[in-house]
């Protein structure tokens, strides 16, 4: 149990409903002494017709990829294959500065519901419950949509490596266009599992563009190691691959059927967190052994 969140306070009725009808449970209501921390608009927060717009617009992040890929493909081939790089170093570090400063707030929403979650609830409640019952509204609900969303923005991020003419990798490429894709229709099937992905990807990435805001602005302290969130990615892909499988293993049990878990969603879950693991751990291994032995190469030379 994690300090601060062994139990909530039963006395309480903290019950409410969102557009749906669906009851849910606010966590500010289950700690009292969090609510000073929270906005109004956050806590009256009703993620339904934003659910609504999200399965209508099923088709937008495939669009959106395919854009996307015309676009790299056009800049780094045609608009900037005899132009010299521009200079958006300060457009970048306001960027990056931007999104360290949004998955700090996501995280600081998501984190104390998922310890709130393992520490109320069976881990077999937890990845086969109905989100929206717990998570998927209120005040974590309008974090979880925004972690969503948020996806598409991302996108940017290959802006700023095609304009400074940057090496694109693959790894990088893949990953943002699968987790669009896979965020977005988790989202609507209602994932169980969900806020694992949401809480984990919220503080790594609160670390890993605060690590590039300080890089942009030439700031980075020398104690500061980018390796540091290579194993920070690669964790969140080994915890990933476990609950995925964790899921399939409750889903799969005599009582499956009280198991909200779609079984093609959590299969594409676990090819994605496992292609991740390896990408990973292939750019880990290249970028900070290979370096190294060709170091100590040198110096036997």
């Amino acid at each position: 149990m994690v300090e601060g969140f062994q139990s909530a306070n039963p006395s309480l009725d903290c019950v409410t409903y969102n557009g749906n009808g669906t009851p849910f449970e606010q966590l500010w209501c289950l700690y009292p002494s969090m609510e000073r921390w929270y906005f109004d608009w956050e806590k009256n927060y009703d993620p339904v017709n934003v659910y609504r717009w999200v399965i209508e617009m099923k088709h937008l992040p495939v669009a959106l990829v395919m854009l996307y890929g015309v676009l790299i493909i056009y800049g780094q081939n045609y608009y900037f294959a005899k132009r010299a790089p521009w200079n958006w170093r300060k457009a970048l570090a306001l960027w990056n500065f931007t999104l360290s400063f949004f998955s700090f707030c996501g995280m600081v929403r998501t984190v104390p519901q998922l310890m709130h979650n393992l520490s109320t609830f069976s881990l077999r409640d937890n990845l086969c419950h109905d989100p929206e019952m717990r998570e998927g509204s209120g005040t974590t609900g309008l974090w979880v949509q925004l972690f969503v969303l948020s996806k598409i923005p991302e996108l940017l991020d290959t802006f700023f490596i095609v304009i400074h003419k940057k090496p694109l990798i693959f790894l990088h490429w893949y990953h943002h266009v699968t987790v669009l894709l896979y965020s977005w229709y988790s989202y609507v099937l209602k994932n169980p599992s969900g806020l694992f992905s949401t809480a984990m990807n919220y503080t790594v990435h609160f670390v890993m563009y605060g690590y590039y805001f300080l890089m942009a602005i030439k700031s980075k302290p020398k104690w500061m190691n980018a390796m540091v969130i290579t194993v920070m990615q690669i964790a969140q892909m080994v915890v990933g691959v476990v609950v995925m499988c964790l899921t399939y293993y409750f889903s799969t049990q005599e009582s499956s059927d009280t198991c909200n878990v779609n079984q093609e969603n959590n299969l594409a879950a676990f090819l994605m967190y496992g292609s991740y693991l390896f990408l990973f751990l292939e750019f880990f291994l290249k970028k900070y052994f290979t370096v190294r032995t060709k170091k100590i190469e040198k110096k036997v030379e």
